[in-house]
């Protein structure tokens, strides 16, 4: 591995901790020893990235850091083409745009013979064939992005209706079907609504009391408590 891989590996490992990460966690991650890798954190301080922290204490990245990218080798040429089209191709036309216009941006930067790589579509995604939703998931995202309520018309399994007042958590992405995860004031916990059975959706002025980031914590630990309710 070249000094200037390994430089960016380790602004990479930095990036994923939010709190400080000792050395030797780092240096193991590496692969490196701990000498070596305090001169590597030296030397990017000197190219002015914010690491926070000294032996024996641990590391932290400030945000807002970036060194100029590496190239990417064939295998994440591979990755990131996979990714984009399954997202030009199962989601929805601002996702679908979004996904198109990345491509075309790492394409325009990359070397012949790895655009060829790039073009290459020796690993496919089939498009999903189901009838287009009442309900754009754009709309589903901006609730999630500006983390307001939602009223909803959703349809159960047996076709009966009813109207809700939901507060967006996040929105899985399933091979056969949407979900939409959320608090439901009526039943006053956590719900799973497919996307496909709601029937209307309004995006309100009115925002939940809890952030969205305590709302995911409480959701997942639901499913942790069912999961661990199921295992018994």
């Amino acid at each position: 591995m070249s000094r200037a891989t390994r430089l960016f590996d380790l602004l990479q490992l930095l990036r994923r901790h939010r709190r400080p990460v000792s050395g030797t966690a780092l240096a193991g991650e590496l692969g490196v020893s701990l000498r070596t890798l305090y001169r590597d954190i030296a030397s990017l301080q000197a190219l002015g990235a914010g690491i926070e922290g000294e032996p024996g204490v641990g590391y932290v990245l400030r945000p807002g850091f970036l060194l100029p990218p590496l190239m990417f080798s064939g295998e994440e040429i591979e990755a990131l083409a996979l990714g984009l089209r399954w997202i030009s191709r199962q989601t929805d036309p601002a996702l679908d745009q979004a996904a198109r216009q990345a491509l075309a941006k790492i394409a325009a930067v990359l070397p012949a013979e790895l655009r060829e790589k790039l073009d290459d579509e020796a690993l496919l995604v089939v498009p999903r064939r189901t009838p287009p939703p009442a309900v754009d998931l754009a709309l589903l995202r901006q609730a999630l992005a500006e983390e307001r309520k939602l009223a909803i018309v959703y349809a159960d399994a047996n076709g009966a209706t009813s109207q809700r007042i939901v507060w967006p958590v996040a929105l899985g992405f399933f091979e056969t079907t949407r979900i939409l995860a959320a608090w439901c004031e009526m039943r006053e916990g956590f719900r799973h609504f497919r996307t496909d059975r709601l029937l209307a959706a309004n995006l309100l002025a009115a925002r939940p009391p809890r952030r969205r980031a305590a709302l995911m914590k409480a959701w997942r630990q639901t499913l942790l408590t069912e999961s661990d309710r199921g295992a018994r």
